[in-house]
C-alpha cells in the first residue's frame, strides 16, 4: 500500500512512542530531500529518517548508513543550530492526513527555551520538509515554492506556516457511522471504494478496497444496507490501531513488492513476511527502491552524455564509411594515368576523351578515359597520379580514424553498460571520475554535492558449490579485480564484447556447476545479456595482462576456452548473490 493517511497513523505512533523524551545528538542531510536525525531515547541511539522525495517520501527508524556531502547543506546547517540538544516532545499525525508533526523543546542562544517543530507533509510531487518556530513562521524547507510556482500556497522562509488545503472528508479518528453513511450516500453510484476513498480523509484506494473486503459479505461489490456497513467501516477503523503486524509482500523475483501494517487480504498471503517494527518493514520496502530511484536520478545525466556520445560517434562512422567507398577508386586513376603515360604518342591536346588498351584488363579490352581539354596529354596522366596519391592518403587516413571511432564507441557502449551495473553512488562515482579524465565531463567543483563516499565493491555471488564468484561492475572495478586475483584463479569474460571480469575465487580443478554458473555471470553481465549462445572466454588468471597504456578494463589474455552461454534472468537469480 502507499504512504498513505492510515499508513501515516500507524507511523507516527510508533515513533511517538519509541522517540518521546529522546534528545537530538546529531542531524546530517545526505540528499536534497531527506534528514536524519539522531536521537538518543530509551538508551540507545536511533536515527530517524525523514525524506520529502517526490517517489518516496517517508519517515520511519533507520539502521543504513548514508554519506553525506563534504559540507553540509543550508537546511542541515540551521537544524544542527536550531535543534541539538532538543527534546523530542511528541509525533504525531494531522487530522487522519499524510502530515507528521514532530514538536520539540530546545534552548536558544540565550538559554532560553524555544519550542520548535518539524513538519513532513508526504504528498507525491508536492511532498516537503519544514523547520517552523514558535510562532508558526518557516525557517527553512527542504523546496522553495514561491508564487510563480503555487499561487495557493508559498513556502518560503520568513512566511507563516499554512497546512496544505482542507479536503471535504472525515477524519478517520472517532469517526461516527452516522457520518460516514451520508458520506457514502453523497457518492453513490461510483465503485464502492472510490467512494470510501472519497468519504474518509487519507485512505488511498487500495486500502479502502483492502476494508471494503473486510466489511461487505464475499461477493458483494455494494453493501445493501449502507447504515451497517458504515457501522461496521467505523467500528474497523476503530480497531485498526490495534492490529498493527508489519509485513512486506515479495514478489516472485524476490523483490519487495508491498508493505503493510498489519496483514492484507487483498495481497498474496503467502508473500507476505512479518517485521518486527513498521519501521523496519518500510526500510526493507522502500530502502532499495529509493536508492535505485536516486541513481536513476543521478546516472540520468551521464547516461544523456554518454548516448550523445555514441550518436556522434554513429555519424563519424558514417562519414568515414563515405570516405572510404570513395577512396576505392584510386586503383582505377592509377590505371587511368598509366594507360595514359603509355600512350602519349597517340595523344594531342585539347581532346576531350581517349579510348585506350586496357592491359589490365584480362580480356583485353579498351579503357575510355575523360580529359581536361586545357591540359596536355602528360599533364592528364599527372592529374590522375595525384588523384591516386590524394585518394590513397584519404583512404588510409579515413582507416585510422574509423579504427578510433569504433575504439571510441566500445568504450562509450562499456560504460553505459556500467552505468546499469551500479548498485551504489560509490560505483557511479568512478564512472564520473573516468569520464572526467577521459575529458568527457567537467569536475564538480562544488563541494555540497561531492560526497565522501566508502570505496566500492563488486557483486559476490556463492555458486552452487559454494565457491565466490567476484563480478567486476565497471571498468575500474575490473581492473582493480583482475590485478587482485591470484594467479591461478580463473577469470572470464565475455568475448569481443563489451562486459564485467568474472574471477572465480578458487585454484585448482574448478567444478563444472561452479564454471557455468560463473560464465553464466559473464555472458549476463555483458553487452550481450539478451543475446543467444554469447561466446564467454575463460582463461588462468596469469595468462591475463594488461598493456602499457591501455583504457580501463583492457586486457590481452591468452591460453583461453570457450563457452557459449544462454541466460535467463530466472537463472541468474537462482544464484546466490552474497553481496552486491
Amino acid at each position: 500500500m502507499p504512504m498513505d493517511g492510515l499508513m501515516v497513523g500507524y507511523v507516527a505512533r510508533e515513533l511517538n512512542e519509541m522517540l518521546a523524551g529522546g534528545r537530538i545528538d546529531r542531524i546530517t542531510q545526505p540528499e536534497r530531500d531527506t534528514v536524519i536525525l539522531v536521537i538518543r531515547a530509551g538508551n540507545e541511539n536511533r536515527s530517524l529518517l525523514l525524506c520529502a522525495s517526490a517517489n518516496n517520501a517517508r519517515c520511519h527508524l533507520t539502521g543504513s548508513r548514508f554519506p553525506n556531502p563534504l559540507e553540509p547543506p543550508a537546511l542541515c546547517m540551521l537544524m544542527r543550530k536550531q535543534l541539538l540538544g532538543g527534546r523530542v516532545l511528541s509525533v504525531r499525525q494531522v487530522g487522519g492526513d499524510r502530515i507528521i508533526h514532530i514538536d520539540m523543546d530546545t534552548v536558544g542562544e540565550m538559554g532560553d527555551r524555544e519550542p520548535r517543530r518539524l513538519v513532513l507533509e508526504i504528498m507525491g510531487r508536492h511532498s516537503n520538509l519544514m523547520l517552523l518556530n514558535g510562532e508558526g513562521r518557516i525557517l527553512e524547507a527542504a523546496h522553495h515554492v514561491n508564487a510563480e510556482m503555487s499561487r495557493v500556497r508559498q513556502i518560503q522562509p520568513g512566511l507563516t506556516y499554512v497546512p496544505p488545503p482542507g479536503q471535504d472528508r472525515l477524519d478517520p479518528a472517532g469517526i461516527r457511522a452516522e457520518e460516514l453513511r451520508e458520506k457514502l450516500e453523497a457518492l453513490k453510484g461510483q465503485p464502492f471504494e472510490k467512494a470510501l476513498a472519497g468519504s474518509v480523509r487519507g485512505l488511498s484506494l487500495p486500502t479502502a478496497r483492502e476494508i471494503a473486503l473486510r466489511v461487505l459479505s464475499p461477493g458483494e461489490k455494494e453493501p445493501e444496507d449502507l447504515q451497517a456497513c458504515a457501522e461496521r467501516i467505523a467500528d474497523l477503523l476503530a480497531r485498526l490501531p490495534g492490529m498493527l503486524s508489519p509485513r512486506v509482500e515479495y514478489a516472485e523475483n524476490g523483490e519487495a513488492a508491498e508493505v503493510y501494517p498489519f496483514p492484507w487480504l487483498s495481497g498474496v498471503p503467502e508473500r507476505q513476511k512479518e517485521f518486527p517494527s513498521l519501521s523496519r518493514a518500510l526500510e526493507a520496502y522502500y530502502g532499495t527502491r529509493d536508492q535505485q530511484d536516486r541513481l536513476r536520478q543521478k546516472s540520468a545525466s551521464m547516461v544523456r552524455l554518454l548516448k550523445t556520445q555514441m550518436e556522434r560517434c554513429e555519424k563519424k562512422l558514417a562519414l568515414q564509411e563515405e570516405e572510404l567507398a570513395g577512396a576505392a577508386r584510386m586503383e582505377e586513376y592509377r590505371i587511368m594515368g598509366e594507360v595514359l603515360n603509355a600512350n602519349l604518342f597517340a595523344l594531342k591536346k585539347g581532346m576531350e576523351e581517349a579510348t585506350l588498351p586496357n592491359w589490365y584488363d584480362p580480356e583485353g579490352g579498351s579503357l575510355t578515359i575523360p580529359l581536361d581539354v586545357r591540359l596536355t596529354p602528360s599533364q592528364n596522366a599527372q592529374k590522375y597520379f595525384r588523384k591516386y596519391q590524394k585518394a590513397r592518403s584519404a583512404r588510409q587516413i579515413a582507416q585510422e580514424q574509423k579504427e578510433k571511432t569504433l575504439q571510441e564507441l566500445d568504450y562509450l557502449e562499456g560504460l553505459l553498460l556500467d552505468v546499469d551495473k551500479c548498485t551504489g553512488e560509490s560505483e557511479l562515482e568512478e564512472i564520473r571520475s573516468e569520464l572526467v579524465r577521459t575529458g568527457y565531463m567537467k569536475r564538480n567543483t562544488n563541494r555540497r554535492q561531492q560526497r565522501s563516499l566508502p570505496g566500492s565493491r563488486p557483486y559476490r555471488y556463492v555458486s552452487g558449490d559454494g565457491i565466490d564468484i567476484l563480478v567486476g561492475k565497471n571498468a575500474v572495478q575490473n581492473d582493480r579485480l583482475t590485478a587482485e586475483a591470484l594467479p591461478e584463479a580463473v577469470w572470464l569474460h565475455a568475448k569481443d564484447m563489451p562486459g564485467s571480469h568474472v574471477i572465480i575465487r578458487a585454484e585448482g580443478e574448478i567444478p563444472p556447476q561452479t564454471l557455468k554458473q560463473a560464465a553464466m555471470l559473464a555472458a549476463w553481465y555483458s553487452k550481450g545479456r539478451r543475446s543467444s549462445m554469447v561466446p564467454v572466454d575463460y582463461t588462468r588468471r596469469r595468462y591475463v595482462k594488461k598493456p602499457s597504456g591501455a583504457a580501463p578494463g583492457k586486457v590481452i589474455y591468452t591460453h583461453q576456452k570457450t563457452a557459449y552461454m544462454t541466460v535467463e534472468e530466472a537463472e541468474i537469480r537462482g544464484i546466490r548473490l552474497a553481496e552486491s
